[in-house]
C-alpha cells in the first residue's frame, strides 16, 4: 500500500472520529439512540408501585431495578434519589395470564402473561416532553400444559426487558 493511501485513510478515520465525536457531546445524540439535552444531568427513578389484582411480589423491584440499570448502562445520567432532572414514576397496575390460542378441541394451547405498568414522565428542564400517564404492556407466551408457577420467572425476565425498553425509548429515544 503506497504511503499517499495510508496518508488518506489516516485522514478519514480522523474526521470520522470528530464528526462522531462532535455528535455525542452535543447531547442531542448519541449511539445509543438517546436525544438527551447536554443541561440534563440526572434522573429518579422511583420505585414502581404494585396495584395488580394478581400478585407478584418481586416484579415491582426487577422493573425498577432494570429500568434503572438500563439508564445507568446507556446513558450518561447520573442516578439520584430525589429531584432528578427526569424522573420516572411508575405502577404495575396489570398482570393477567389468558389462553391465546385454543385447539380444536377447545382446550387452550398457549397461555399468554401479559403485564401493563403505567409511567409518568417529567423532565424538569424541557416540560414539554412530559407525559403524565401512559400505558406500557408486554407479554409472553408459553404452553397451556405448564403451571404457571413452573415459568413464571423466566416470563417476567422476558417482559420485564420489554417493558424497560418501551419505557427507555418513550422517555429518551422518543420513539
Amino acid at each position: 500500500m503506497s504511503s499517499g493511501n495510508i496518508f488518506k485513510k489516516i485522514v478519514m478515520t480522523l474526521a470520522l472520529s470528530a464528526v462522531a465525536l462532535y455528535m455525542q457531546s452535543c447531547g442531542i445524540y448519541s449511539f445509543t439512540g438517546t436525544s438527551i439535552q447536554a443541561d440534563v444531568q440526572t434522573i429518579t427513578i422511583n420505585y414502581f408501585e404494585y396495584t395488580a389484582m394478581k400478585v407478584n411480589p418481586s416484579l415491582s423491584n426487577q422493573i425498577t431495578e432494570a429500568l434503572q440499570e438500563k439508564f445507568l448502562k446507556l446513558t450518561r445520567l447520573e442516578l439520584v434519589d430525589m429531584d432528578g432532572d427526569l424522573e420516572i414514576t411508575g405502577v404495575v397496575s396489570g398482570y393477567d395470564v389468558k389462553a391465546s390460542a385454543v385447539t380444536a378441541n377447545e382446550q387452550a394451547a398457549t397461555s399468554r402473561l401479559t403485564v401493563t405498568v403505567k409511567v409518568s414522565f417529567t423532565n424538569r428542564k424541557y416540560p414539554e416532553e412530559d407525559f403524565p400517564d401512559k400505558s406500557f404492556s408486554a407479554y409472553a407466551d408459553f404452553d397451556a400444559m405448564q403451571s404457571l408457577d413452573a415459568v413464571e420467572a423466566s416470563l417476567c425476565e422476558e417482559i420485564v426487558e420489554q417493558l424497560c425498553e418501551d419505557i427507555f425509548n418513550a422517555t429518551v429515544a422518543r420513539w
